[in-house]
Order: C-alpha cells, then structure tokens, then sequence
C-alpha cells in the first residue's frame, strides 16, 4: 500500500512510536499514555494520538520508517529514545511475547 507520508519532527514522530509501544498488547494503560504526554506538549501529543488511532497497523510501521529514514539520530538519541521504549514496555512490570516481538521490529528499523 502506498500512503502519502507526512514528514515529521523528532518529537512526533517520537510520540508516535511510544504510542505504538504503549498499544503493543492491545491495552494502553493510563500510566503508559501520561509517560508518552508528560515528554511533549498537549496539542502536539493529541495531533499525533489522533493521527495513530486512524492508522491501520501496516500504515504506522511504513510511516514509521519513511520518517526514521528522514531524520539523522546520533548513537546518543538511540540510546535515549530505546531506553523510553523500555519504559512504556516495562511500566506494567511484564514485557509480554506481543512488545518481544515489536522491540525486534522496532530494532531492525531504528538501527
């Protein structure tokens, strides 16, 4: 499928892969989504939840990796941005098969 990609900040696009961590089994909790609001602000996070809610799955990774491929992260920004993935992974105390195998993806992209 080929989807017109909107080009985003960092930030955004930050947002909108902790979002599709926060939802890697199919529940966001309400600490999961205050973590990913309290690292922007409000109008940017709600543009970028809305957008996420309307993609289907294969839509989010192939935006995804359009706007990855733009941006230009130094091995620093990585480290930083992985270790917030863990957080949303983890903030349940389990890190389930479902966010196992999207680390796994979201390897292959980010690196």
């Amino acid at each position: 499928m080929i989807t017109k990609i909107d080009r985003w900040t960092k930030p955004e696009l930050h947002i909108y892969i902790l979002l599709l961590c926060a939802n890697a089994d199919s529940n966001e909790t309400d600490v999961e989504i205050e973590m990913i609001k309290s690292k922007v602000d409000p109008e940017t996070f709600d543009k970028i939840y809305t957008e996420f809610k309307s993609d289907a799955e294969d839509v989010q990774f192939e935006k995804i990796d359009d706007n990855i491929q733009h941006h230009d992260y130094n091995n620093m920004e990585l480290a930083k941005f992985r270790q917030e993935i863990h957080e949303i992974f983890f903030s349940d105390g389990k890190f389930m098969m479902m966010e196992q195998n999207l680390n796994r993806i979201l390897d292959n992209i980010l690196y």
